[in-house]
């Protein structure tokens, strides 16, 4: 049986609940209701799984803060035996406009702490991720503040229009694989 590890970054705490930087918490909290499971902490952060199609997916929240997620992801990865290759980490990105989407099966961390740790402690900058467009809408210097800021009601509404499409994004990963869930979202 095929297991993929499904990571969402973030950061835990209701302070940072609703900003931007914890989009890969709000992905995964949507696909965990969409196939009916929930979380429950464990070590280096909240898990849940489901199977689906033959497919066991394990959904990550890692609590160690968005800078040190490498630390959680590596530890899954190997506690539950999953190759990077069905390894998907989710996040936002600055750097494509909101709401775009763009899966990758390598590529650099584009300045994303997370992402920088991730490699870090896996060694490499080939494993797959999924990153969901915030934009740039904020002033120079600023970043910090607007990935840590809350969105606003228009950002909201077009997130909430846009779930549906991030669930799929994970199943056709699990169950197309990389290649053909790149030429179907990519850019949608």
């Amino acid at each position: 049986m095929k297991k993929f590890l499904i990571v969402g970054l973030g950061n835990i705490g209701e302070k940072y609940e609703n900003t931007r930087h914890n989009i890969g918490f709000k992905i995964l909290d949507e696909v965990a209701a969409t196939y009916d499971t929930s979380f429950e902490t464990d070590k280096l952060g909240d898990v849940a799984s489901y199977r689906y199609k033959g497919r066991t997916f394990m959904l990550l929240k890692p609590s160690t803060f968005m800078n040190l997620s490498g630390k959680a992801v590596k530890f899954w990865m190997q506690k539950e035996k999953i190759a990077i290759e069905n390894t998907l980490v989710i996040t936002d990105d600055l750097n494509i406009d909101f709401g775009t989407i763009r899966v990758k099966g390598k590529g650099s961390d584009g300045g994303h702490n997370g992402l920088k740790d991730i490699q870090e402690k896996l060694g490499t900058n080939k494993y797959p991720r999924f990153r969901f467009g915030v934009g740039s809408n904020y002033s120079k210097g600023r970043q910090v503040d607007y990935v840590l800021g809350e969105w606003n009601k228009e950002e909201e509404s077009k997130f909430i229009e846009r779930l549906p499409t991030a669930v799929k994004v994970v199943t056709s990963f699990g169950t197309a694989g990389l290649a053909n869930t790149m030429n179907t979202f990519n850019g949608k």
